[in-house]
């Protein structure tokens, strides 16, 4: 309802249920009764909740293309008075969906409009939660790049990433990011697969990566859902670890031709090795090195 006495309205950022709509807390569904609009991506499943919980509001889309055209609408409608809840598909809005330059917006030019939170679920925090994954210090990346080139570089930034990591992956496309996973990660990392949270078809499975591909190609129909992948991160190699004979032979390679800083690099980024590993070989393999020369 449009406040009177020329009253500022609120911004409301409303969690939605990620599936179970049992999920959906009572301030969520106060907040979701009274403001005037309700800005959603998806205006046709937030309509089906709504109808769910018997709620009939004004309802805006507001997704990617049309954001920085309606910010402003929006923004103005609020000075005016009126109450707008920005709500996600599913889940907590702005977490991988749009809505942060609304935000930014009443943060630097609209400040006296008044941003009020009403939490709620996030399948991000809900898989890391039950991951059996170290909690304390992780890493959210979202979705993975469509493209093959740009999804293998990001993996390669990561590959050396000590904190846990969690990835949201379509149905259509997670096998060949597990693929790459495995290919620069290692068969061995830890992973847990988890699927349809809150939902009927809940799964939660967690294995190395060759094994969990192995067990999703025994059943296709597990990669049906909205899935997150937990992964454990990079663990530091102990004083015996030891360097593969490739890599070997490519630093000295490189070594004939260029100085050793420079050939330490080079192979530290063609084979994602951190370089003190190399420079502790190469101590090893030469008394007479000068640790002056390398940083």
């Amino acid at each position: 309802m449009k406040n009177n006495n020329f009253k500022l309205g609120n911004l409301y950022i409303v969690a939605t249920p990620i599936g179970n709509y049992n999920d959906i807390t009572k301030r969520a569904l106060i907040t979701l009764n009274k403001v005037d609009y309700i800005l959603a991506e998806d205006t046709r499943k937030i309509g089906i909740l709504l109808k769910n919980f018997n709620i009939k509001k004004k309802l805006y889309s507001y997704y990617e293309y049309n954001e920085k055209k309606k910010i402003k609408l929006f923004l103005e409608k609020i000075q005016q008075g009126y109450n707008i809840a920005l709500v996600s598909d599913a889940g907590t809005p702005l977490i991988n969906d749009p809505g942060y330059r609304i935000i930014q917006l009443c943060r630097t030019q609209y400040v006296n409009i008044k941003i009020i939170p009403i939490p709620g679920p996030c399948a991000a925090i809900l898989a890391l939660s039950i991951s059996g994954l170290p909690t304390n210090r992780f890493c959210y990346e979202g979705f993975l790049s469509k493209k093959k080139n740009k999804r293998i570089k990001r993996l390669h930034e990561l590959k050396l990433e000590n904190r846990t990591l969690i990835f949201y992956e379509s149905t259509h496309r997670v096998l060949k990011c597990l693929y790459d996973i495995k290919k620069i990660f290692g068969k061995d990392r830890y992973i847990v697969f988890i699927k349809e949270l809150t939902k009927k078809w809940e799964n939660i499975y967690g294995n190395s990566i060759s094994n969990l591909i192995r067990w999703l190609k025994l059943d296709l129909n597990r990669l049906k859902g909205e899935i997150v992948l937990v992964i454990s991160g990079y663990k530091s190699s102990n004083n015996n670890y030891k360097i593969s004979s490739k890599v070997i032979r490519t630093f000295l390679e490189l070594k004939k031709e260029l100085s050793t800083k420079k050939a330490i690099k080079i192979t530290s980024d063609i084979f994602s090795i951190k370089k003190n590993l190399l420079y502790k070989f190469y101590i090893k393999k030469n008394t007479n090195y000068d640790s002056n020369n390398v940083e």
